[in-house]
């Protein structure tokens, strides 16, 4: 079943806040799929989720490194894996790199920038969130659940 959130922020500070919300609704095994422009807000959105899951480390979008892989504070959730997808040329890079065991892990939540790149490796629990321009610092995000 899928399911449909519309959201209008009004500066950077209100993405990070939805991140800390939609935190909150994770239980693990979630690929959290954003799609946006350069600039739009999804490393504000991811740093919010971050922030929720008790990450005390600066969370930047891993553009070079392409997967950064933090600790959580979480009951349930014990990893965050935070992939930029913008350099990649598409699923089998994403394999290269091991993701396949952080999608297979209940205790892991994967979040993916650009994941447009890579929409083919995205299955099961996939939360889609668009972010794009409205005006100036605001922005539409549209968070999309497929259950």
């Amino acid at each position: 079943m899928k399911s449909e959130q519309k959201y209008l922020s009004q500066k950077p500070e209100d993405t990070f806040v939805l991140g800390e919300k939609l935190a909150t609704s994770l239980n693990g095994g979630e690929v959290v799929a954003l799609y946006g422009n350069l600039g739009a807000g999804k490393t504000a959105f991811v740093q919010g989720l971050a922030f929720a899951l008790g990450i005390k480390n600066k969370v930047n979008s891993p553009t070079f490194n392409i997967m950064k892989v933090y600790k959580t504070k979480h009951q349930k959730i014990k990893q965050l894996c935070h992939i930029d997808a913008y350099r990649l040329s598409g699923f089998q890079d994403l394999l290269d790199i091991g993701v396949q065991d952080y999608l297979e892990d209940e205790n892991v939540v994967v979040v993916i920038e650009w994941a447009e790149k890579v929409d083919q490796i995205i299955k099961g629990k996939k939360i889609k969130i668009k972010i794009s321009y409205f005006k100036e610092q605001q922005r539409r995000i549209n968070i999309i659940y497929n259950n």
